[in-house]
């Protein structure tokens, strides 16, 4: 067995490139989501070390002080972090010539041959699903042996081994809460829209959605939902209860968690008898009858990707969801009492500054409780990466997706509309749907009510226009 580090590096202040991201970028809000693509081979290789840098504030000499106590590192990288994740590799390397060091995620499960290429210090990458595949490299196993990686061999040539079966049985996983505990300390984990302190979890990978821009589904996790059974979820939850105590919110981050509507029903009959509080990622489908079960069952919050409020871009983009679903799925939410977190996209195929106006109003009309707005990002393996490109909408100055700051910027541009009036469009977003007098009473009465919600958005009020300060000089810039 080797002594193994599992690392999500030092990247950009602020930068929010955990394993759990959709968009790995510097947010609007200073917020970390946990690094479960690690956590989860971690807890298959004993007496391994996982350190998630950028939640820590941990520096790259930090890391570079432990490489000698190390065999084996293994990354998680992205397309906007790619490039320090390769100069932390090769200072790893330099202060112990003798590691090895691969590389996961979507960047390189989708393009292997050009990561190696690209990062001669890196000495292989795991394709697709990669628990078990670093699982054999860690247990000493022949690389040549081992399905789904992609390696160099002793003659420097790069070798691509046969793809690995996507994994049925998810409760041959074990529980990464382990791994949390000893070596992440969780109040370094915020997100805006969720109690704190919280922890996220998975509960199933594979997504049946097709939208076109979605990474997970299309790079690793695939189109199939694949679950851990019921009893296997309640009992990490109960088990995450009893070492944590001071969690108060557990969030399920599996692509769309009300894919399986029966096992969510399930699920939450269970965690009603923990007496938790939890939240999840959800489609704006789920009918009032399971909602009203969800929320009986301890639900606080659905995350709801509704992206565009135009019916042709969601056409467009494949997202499956007819607007006025949409529209009564919110509503049956406000009457229950149950959140939203709202997500939506600009620069999508077929965005006009006609529809950038439609979204707006739309999701002033609908209101959830809070929203995130995101500049369509292409990445590789992608429906919309491929697109793009066959299209002339992405050059190649705008492919790493962020600046150099780390800030996301409008990658993706059309004939009549530009990067700029796209990357303009957000904050012109946000300003409209959070300075309404509806608005801005319910942020107030919400702060009255709760000191400690009080000094939260008092934060995040300074966190957003500081945010928006630097979006106006990369502008300028």
């Amino acid at each position: 067995m080797l002594r193994t580090l599992f690392l999500q590096a030092p990247s950009f202040d602020g930068f929010d490139g955990g394993a759990g991201s959709r968009y790995q970028a510097k947010r609007e809000i200073r917020s970390f989501w946990f690094p479960t693509w690690l956590a989860q081979p971690a807890a298959l290789v004993p007496d391994s070390k996982l350190i998630d840098a950028p939640p820590a504030g941990i520096q790259l000499a930090e890391v570079v002080a432990q490489a000698n106590d190390f065999d084996l590192v293994i990354l998680h990288t992205s397309v906007p972090s790619f490039a320090s994740d390769v100069k932390c590799v090769e200072a790893l390397k330099a202060a112990n010539p003798a590691l090895k060091a691969g590389l996961i995620g979507a960047k390189v499960a989708v393009k292997a041959d050009d990561s190696l290429k690209e990062a001669p210090a890196v000495d292989f990458v795991c394709r697709n699903e990669f628990d078990f595949t670093v699982k054999d490299v860690a247990d000493g196993k022949p690389w040549s042996q081992i399905l789904g990686l992609s390696y160099r061999d002793e003659a420097g040539e790069i070798v691509h081994n046969p793809d690995r079966p996507i994994l049925e049985d998810m409760d041959a996983l074990p529980s990464v809460i382990d791994v949390y505990r000893r070596d992440l300390k969780i109040e370094d984990y915020f997100i805006g829209y969720l109690k704190h302190p919280y922890i996220s979890v998975y509960t199933g990978r594979g997504c049946k959605s097709r939208c076109t821009f979605c990474l997970w589904p299309q790079t690793v996790g695939g189109h199939r939902y694949r679950t851990r059974s019921v009893e296997n979820v309640v009992a990490e939850i109960a088990e995450a209860k009893r070492l944590f105590p001071q969690v108060k919110e557990f969030f399920f981050d599996d692509d769309t968690f009300t894919d399986d509507l029966p096992r969510a029903e399930a699920i939450a009959e269970g965690l009603g008898k923990l007496g938790v509080t939890w939240s999840c990622n959800a489609k704006a489908n789920v009918p009032r009858k399971t909602l009203e079960k969800l929320k009986a069952g301890g639900l606080r919050l659905l995350l709801v990707g509704y992206e565009s409020g135009d019916q042709q871009i969601l056409h467009n983009i494949k997202k499956g969801m007819r607007i006025e679903v949409a529209e009564r799925f919110t509503q049956d939410c406000h009457d229950l009492g149950i959140t939203i977190h709202g997500t939506f996209i600009l620069g999508l195929p077929g965005e006009t500054r006609g529809t950038i106006e439609q979204t707006i109003e739309w999701a002033c009309k609908i209101n959830p409780h809070t929203i995130q707005v995101s500049l369509a990002a292409p990445y590789p393996g992608t429906f919309l990466y491929d697109q793009a490109l066959e299209n002339g909408w992405l050059d190649a100055k705008n492919a790493e997706l962020v600046d150099e700051h780390g800030i996301q910027i409008a990658p993706l541009h059309y004939p009549h509309l530009s990067h700029d009036e796209i990357f303009r469009s957000v904050e012109v977003f946000y300003k409209r749907f959070y300075f309404r007098p509806r608005k801005i009473g319910a942020i107030v009465g919400e702060m009255v009510r709760d000191f400690d919600m009080m000094k939260r958005r008092l934060r995040e009020g300074v966190e957003f226009f500081d945010f928006l300060r630097e979006r106006k000089q990369a502008v300028a810039a």
